[in-house]
């Protein structure tokens, strides 16, 4: 049974009414990815609202929020920023916060949210190769390692093919069960099945990293090759309308605080 089965939508948004106003709320992390096993946290993501008057006092405000609650044995953990925070990120190639943001799966949302993911749309750039490039990096570093786990594996392959997918459609798809449906990698479903019936820490087997350095490194060709041939802006086309959507959101529903 996939964990969130047992938690209710209005659980998870509890959890995101817990601190200021929330903006959006989606889940990301494994059950997004499509490889959530039993024991996977449910990672909450997303933007709240500061009132007025927080932000213009002279002290800074804590633009970044970190609730965790336990919901039927598992880990909530709500991470958000303030929208002006996240609108910032967002026009800084931040692969996560985009995930985030075209999450389909949608804790709090609805018309903010639907005009922040058109905007969104011109922040969708190509330099994020960088992003992904380097959390690629980071993960074939960790698979390298005697403990390299099932999860390594499968983020190493999230991540690159998530890549590549962005730089040639200008699509954010984050889940490596439809992301496979295009790559038709071999191994890749029996790995996602591995992580989704046992646990987080499940260890590589010693063949399992050589069965699939090949394809790895292929991929990694392939993103490169997809940045160098993408025709997606070098810079953020829509900085103006995500100044003027930042600011109308903290005049409508920052001015309660």
């Amino acid at each position: 049974m996939n964990p969130l089965d047992a938690i209710t939508l209005a659980a998870l948004a509890s959890v995101a009414h817990t601190g200021p106003t929330p903006l959006l709320a989606t889940v990301s992390g494994a059950h997004l990815y499509g490889f959530a096993s039993r024991d996977s946290d449910i990672d909450l993501r997303g933007a709240f609202v500061l009132p007025v008057n927080a932000v213009l006092r002279l002290r800074e405000p804590e633009e970044t929020i970190t609730i965790t609650q336990q919901h039927n044995g598992l880990d909530v953990d709500w991470v958000a920023h303030d929208v002006r925070k996240f609108a910032r990120l967002m026009t800084r190639r931040n692969g996560y916060v985009l995930e985030q943001l075209y999450s389909p799966l949608v804790v709090v949302g609805g018309a903010w949210l639907d005009e922040l993911r058109a905007i969104g749309r011109g922040c969708i750039v190509r330099p994020l190769y960088h992003h992904y490039r380097g959390f690629a990096q980071r993960q074939l570093e960790l698979l390298a390692k005697p403990e390299a786990t099932v999860k390594e594996l499968l983020y190493a392959y999230r991540v690159l093919m998530t890549g590549i997918h962005v730089l040639k459609t200008g699509e954010v798809e984050a889940n490596l069960v439809r992301l496979n449906e295009r790559f038709q990698l071999p191994g890749v479903n029996e790995l996602i099945q591995r992580k989704v019936t046992g646990a987080e820490t499940d260890r590589l087997l010693p063949s399992d990293f050589e069965t699939h350095h090949t394809q790895l490194a292929r991929l990694e060709a392939q993103m490169a090759e997809a940045f160098e041939q993408s025709r997606l802006p070098d810079e953020p086309t829509t900085f103006s309308e995500l100044d003027d959507f930042v600011a109308r959101v903290r005049l409508e529903l920052g001015t309660d605080g």
